[in-house]
């Protein structure tokens, strides 16, 4: 039987519900400062500067934001560059937070009796986003004596190696600075 319905198909209207398509300026905002990152990306990597290979750099990025741009996955999660000028103090804070902590766990590991404590957290973060708290959990991560083990509805199981990296995450100092970064959702 032929379908007389004037309503589009479930799977095209679940497509339009389940995504939000983004502004087209600033779908063309994100590819050309993709296009842009990759090749200064490429160019900082390679090292070779003959017209013949600098060319097949930018052929090259250019395929690879047409494919991105095809797969509809430049949105403002997979390509934050909203997050950018925003994010360079955190950075800034983090690696200093990161060496801090190596330094801590290097302490512990070299100590003759060994003072570890393991033990897990459950903290919540106040990110808004999944980006956000993806970003919070592998700062976490990256932070030497902490694990973040799951993520679940703005909930976080921490594993930290001492009682002062558990102390550091119960601070809330890095939830507080990635939710400035995030900005407002």
């Amino acid at each position: 039987m032929a379908k007389t319905s004037s309503q589009p198909d479930a799977a095209a209207q679940g497509n339009q519900e389940g995504r939000q398509s983004p502004r087209p300026v600033d779908h063309v905002g994100r590819a050309l400062s993709l296009a842009v990152i990759l090749f200064v990306t490429w160019l900082l990597l390679s090292g070779h500067y003959q017209a013949f290979v600098v060319t097949l750099g930018v052929l090259s990025c250019l395929a690879i934001v047409f494919i991105t741009v095809r797969m509809d996955v430049l949105d403002h999660e997979a390509f934050p560059i909203h997050l950018t000028w925003s994010a360079v103090p955190y950075w800034i804070w983090l690696f200093k937070e990161i060496w801090i902590a190596a330094v801590d766990v290097t302490k512990v590991i070299l100590s003759p009796r060994l003072p570890i404590s393991p033990r897990m957290l459950q903290v919540t973060s106040t990110q808004k986003s999944e980006l956000g708290q993806v970003i919070y959990a592998n700062s976490i991560t990256l932070t030497p004596g902490t694990f973040t083990i799951r993520v679940f509805d703005g909930q976080l199981l921490v594993h930290a190696l001492t009682q002062e990296a558990a102390d550091g995450v119960l601070t809330g100092e890095m939830d507080r600075r990635v939710t400035k970064v995030e900005g407002p959702a």
